[in-house]
């Protein structure tokens, strides 16, 4: 370590008077409270969001009563052990470890920052990593499981060296192992040792239990160097180009952010799997790159080295976009914003078409119903409606079932009552679904985990009298990703997301309600089609959120807002996403250059000046500013109205004229020298009307620039 950040660990240390195990006398910061910091505009986030501790390692001798707990702190002055057990399965030959892979997000997140990491750069990441497990790691005479995919075997750590992060180990005799497909002895594991040089990965070793408390600074310690290594740090990381910034800031916190999210499922499965996929493809990438770039001979000039100059040249480029799109995931903002761009793919059940004997059915949902019931239904319903020859009806008690149980065309009708389900309702074909009764009559409840309650794709869905109940959906209670979906008088009550209308989709909301959503109550995508008449929406984060973020080459949404009253959500009633004009000319130039397929994921302020109070951190986090439009007298309601609906349209019709500006000279410039107007316009109906705006925290309309 440099003799600079040796002293201003010290310094910072005098200050701070760290206690015994490690922590801080400073007052005790909601790390909880940060993370919430990471889905707000960036200018309030700063490199002061993450007040960086130079006191990276424990003190030896003051105590303190007010420590705070962090991954790394447990109150070690006090007898036995604070961590929990983790007893290996079955007739176990081998002994317990400390249980260290159930930690929470901010015992990691406190860990990294103000021990292990603090604000190293890239290239100092493992020598500030040594440091801390100096001063953590007992540097002999500990017991340990090696643990790889093959075996696990009890040894005994007699030195550590921490510049490698490895340790020197000796077997435990007898020796004492589990073996997974194959079998291993004394001699051929003292054997595999001195291969080695005794020495193994810190990573590969679990400390094993011990009562007395004295190992478990060392066992945390190693737990926060295995995860790490496996979900934290990629091995591309040393090569970044950013390397005079925090390392902590820009990779470590983002992607220990996008784990927790996983692992807990607020992260679409779609997208959770794209990640993976490009995490493996971008990994691919590197390795041929580098086993191209250590094959090459830099004083040759032979045909063979400038080939092989110019497939490296491409594949550092493949490399490049898909470490941007690794990038866009794991920012909590860019993810929220930009995610259906790499999730683009996200399949959903495959529609089943007509029946191939031809007719329809008419799919009667009862979990139990009394004789009158049946008598109206077929007197108000299937007598007058469903009576000719072509239809026939089945009973289901669950309306899960009987919508997948549907072919085109089909009508399920569900009986007052109180439906749980226990997986999204996938709509593929286009079929009517409809409720017997008032909305309130005919409820259905989804209670666990998945991506969306109701996904929409057919090419006619109709849904009326029907209240859906939300919880836990990440996606939101109902996502019409393609086709068209027609809802009436319907209620939603969401708990975590509303309403989502994909590109190409469209929505007709008509005489529903919908309220509780975390997020935005309707949220419309770019190329949409979304019709909103006389519904509901309120107690939400926003009410409207409409996307317009891509660039110049994605269609405008066509939106109709009529008599909707929108009230009491927590920001605006409508907020508009859409791109800075500098970002947006500087990626038009760049498409131009023909550098667009690398740059087009890669939010950068490249046109102007930065915006005054911005922060460089990268180049990748855009800054976000806002546009409020009130009404001067807000006490004259009728005024209000009429302003926020003139706010809106004024936007939307300013944006799409801008476009089609941008459009018409981004085909000269790449030569088409008769561009089409009728093909790029897809000129956007804008019909708002009527609607009223009431208590919205932040006003009637606003706008994101990014």
């Amino acid at each position: 370590m440099s003799e600079d950040v040796i002293c201003a660990a010290e310094s910072e240390s005098a200050q701070t008077a760290l206690s015994a195990d490690g922590t801080s006398r400073k007052e005790k910061v909601d790390l909880e409270s940060d993370l919430e910091l990471g889905a707000a505009p960036v200018d309030e986030l700063g490199r002061d969001l993450l007040r960086v501790s130079q006191g990276l390692f424990q003190g030896d001798d003051e105590e303190d009563e007010d420590n705070d707990d962090s991954g790394t702190d447990y109150n070690s002055d006090r007898p036995g052990t604070h961590l929990q057990r983790a007893e290996r399965s079955g007739d176990a030959v081998l002994p317990d470890t400390f249980q260290t892979n159930h930690l929470l997000y901010y015992e990691r997140f406190k860990a990294y920052q103000d021990y292990m990491l603090g604000d190293c750069k890239t290239s100092e990441v493992k020598m500030f990593t040594a440091d801390y497990l100096e001063k953590i790691v007992e540097p002999c005479d500990w017991q340990a499981l090696w643990q790889t995919d093959v075996f696990d075997v009890l040894v005994e750590v007699v030195d550590v060296d921490f510049k490698e992060l490895k340790a020197k180990v000796e077997l435990v005799l007898p020796l004492q192992c589990e073996t997974r497909d194959c079998e291993l002895t004394e001699e051929t594991m003292k054997a595999l040792l001195e291969a080695t040089g005794q020495s193994v990965p810190l990573q590969e070793l679990h400390v094993v239990f011990d009562e007395s408390g004295d190992f478990d600074q060392t066992a945390l310690a190693l737990e926060h160097l295995r995860f790490f290594y496996k979900h934290v740090w990629r091995k591309w990381d040393e090569e970044d180009e950013d390397d005079d910034f925090d390392y902590f800031v820009r990779c470590v916190e983002p992607r220990l952010r996008l784990y927790y999210d996983m692992i807990e499922d607020r992260v679409p499965a779609g997208l959770v799997g794209e990640y993976h996929s490009l995490l493996s493809r971008c990994a691919e990438k590197f390795q041929e790159f580098s086993s191209l770039r250590n094959g090459l001979n830099s004083d040759s000039d032979s045909e063979l080295d400038n080939v092989s100059m110019v497939e490296g040249l491409r594949l550092y480029e493949q490399m490049e976009t898909l470490k941007r799109k690794l990038r866009i995931i794991e920012n909590p903002l860019l993810r929220y914003v930009l995610g259906y761009k790499v999730n683009s793919g996200q399949q959903c059940c495959r529609a089943k078409g007509p029946r191939a004997a031809g007719g329809r059915v008419v799919h009667v949902v009862s979990a139990s119903t009394t004789v009158s019931c049946l008598q109206s239904l077929m007197a108000d319903k299937l007598s007058p409606e469903y009576s000719g020859e072509e239809f026939e009806v089945q009973f289901h008690s669950d309306p899960l079932l009987a919508v997948s149980a549907c072919y085109e065309g089909d009508v399920v009708i569900v009986c007052p009552g109180h439906y749980s389900v226990s997986s999204s309702i996938s709509i593929p074909d286009s079929i009517l679904l409809e409720g017997y009764g008032l909305p309130d009559e005919v409820v259905i409840e989804k209670k666990s985990k998945g991506d969306a309650f109701v996904e929409s794709t057919g090419a006619g869905v109709k849904i009326s009298n029907v209240k859906f109940i939300q919880h836990d959906a990440i996606e939101g209670i109902l996502c019409v990703r393609q086709g068209k979906l027609e809802m009436e008088n319907c209620v939603m009550q969401c708990e975590t997301t509303g309403v989502i209308v994909r590109t190409s989709a469209q929505l007709y909301m008509n005489m529903c309600d919908l309220y509780g959503s975390k997020g935005a109550g309707v949220e419309i995508y770019p190329g949409s089609v979304c019709s909103l008449v006389g519904n509901g929406i309120h107690h939400c984060k926003e009410g409207i959120l409409i996307k317009d973020f891509a660039d110049e080459l994605d269609t405008m949404p066509k939106i109709t807002m009529i008599n909707n009253v929108i009230h009491n959500n927590e920001g605006y009633g409508v907020i508009l996403v859409k791109p800075n004009e500098n970002a947006a000319e500087g990626r038009r130039k760049a498409s131009v250059a023909g550098t667009h397929c690398l740059v087009a994921l890669k939010i950068l302020h490249t046109g102007g000046e930065r915006p005054e109070g911005s922060m460089d951190v990268g180049g990748d986090i855009p800054v976000i500013t806002v546009e409020e439009y009130r009404a001067e007298h807000p006490t004259e309601v009728g005024q209000e109205h009429a302003e926020g609906n003139d706010a809106i349209k004024r936007e939307l019709v300013a944006t799409s004229a801008k476009k089609r500006r941008l459009q018409r000279c981004h085909a000269k410039e790449v030569g088409s020298t008769q561009p089409d107007d009728n093909l790029m316009s897809q000129e956007m109906f804008v019909s708002i009307e009527g609607n009223q705006f009431k208590r919205n925290g932040m006003g009637s309309f606003g706008t994101f620039l990014y």
